[in-house]
């Protein structure tokens, strides 16, 4: 378990490195900060001055290494466009993104799990080929489109929930949530339904797949002819079975949903990462781009290292696989 924990760990240290040389050359190739931060009508004794104080005029790996130090501390510079820390930015837009893809989660699972489950036990009934219908539209149509849609049924026509913004917000220390108001869950349905669709129907879809092959597995047919209940094979054997892959999907999904919120935020105006990622794209903001592009790959370096941890402690397979490799 150890050198399993180590080995992701060198392996996680290797991405992210990888990942902030990347991030790095946005601010060799992607435009000059010192320009961005002068203007065009400096002059060059002062454009060589700021140069030298941001530390511009040291070698290529003198500078990488710097930015890994920084970068290691959460430290990014100043926003080009805002003026302001990135980490401050950063800290400021991140509770409104999390907690968006960690509802939309939480929806996805609630009812992709059981939906599943239906269509897998039930494959010839209405319901089941209506679930399928439905869930090759939620892969099929693009999120902005989903949410577009949603915005003119619900908000324009309908009036139920707003269209735009977080609503409410409450301060508990530095982090800022919508969770405990009714505005803020207000606000928060439509674009947690829009985020929510396409990993739903992924989720229906891979735990009716899963469920087929499981019931088709021979202990399967082995606790039929000891006599177990349909209600013990199908919830107790099954889908305890069917759950291991889907936990696996579903963990990596998360670090997705949080990534490509980008499309829901813009669409919804939700002020998190992905927003503010978007404005900095239209302004060139380096600097928020790098914090960005990091911070999504370490979020998705971490869910990668508990997936797997989780499943190396619910697959017995692995743990055996490993005992005999030693």
């Amino acid at each position: 378990m150890l050198a399993f924990v180590l080995r992701r760990l060198i392996q996680a240290v290797i991405v992210m490195v990888a990942v902030a040389f990347i991030a790095f050359l946005l601010f060799q190739y992607v435009g000059d900060p010192v320009v961005f931060l002068l203007g065009q009508d400096a002059t060059p004794d002062q454009i060589r001055e700021l140069r030298s104080a941001l530390g511009l005029d040291q070698p290529f790996f003198v500078q990488f290494w710097h930015f890994l130090i920084n970068a290691a501390q959460g430290e990014f510079g100043l926003s080009l466009r805002q003026g302001a820390k990135v980490s401050s930015l950063i800290a400021e837009r991140f509770p409104a993104t999390l907690e968006l893809a960690l509802v939309a989660a939480g929806l996805a699972l609630l009812l992709g799990i059981p939906m599943g489950v239906y269509a897998a036990l039930r494959r010839g009934s209405f319901m089941s080929q209506m679930f399928m219908t439905l869930s090759l539209l939620g892969v099929s149509l693009p999120t902005f489109l989903i949410g577009i849609l949603l915005i003119l049924v619900f908000a324009v026509h309908l009036g139920w929930f707003p269209s735009f913004g977080r609503g409410d917000i409450v301060q508990i220390g530095w982090w800022r949530t919508g969770l405990l108001t009714f505005d803020g869950w207000h606000h928060l349905v439509l674009p947690a339904v829009t985020l929510a669709i396409f990993q739903l129907t992924l989720i229906m879809r891979l735990v009716r797949a899963e469920m087929l092959e499981v019931l088709r597995t021979d202990y399967i047919k082995f606790a039929r002819a000891r006599g177990l209940s349909n209600r013990a094979i199908h919830f107790g054997h099954a889908l305890k079975n069917t759950l291991v892959p889907v936990m696996t999907i579903t963990g990596l999904q998360l670090g997705g949903l949080i990534a490509f919120a980008i499309i829901t935020e813009t669409v919804f105006q939700w002020p998190g990462m992905g927003l503010l990622f978007i404005q900095a794209v239209t302004f060139a903001d380096i600097p928020v781009m790098a914090a960005y592009l990091c911070l999504i790959a370490l979020i998705f370096v971490v869910i990668n290292l508990v997936v797997d941890l989780l499943y190396f402690a619910v697959d017995p397979r692995l743990r055996v696989g490993k005992a005999g490799g030693h």
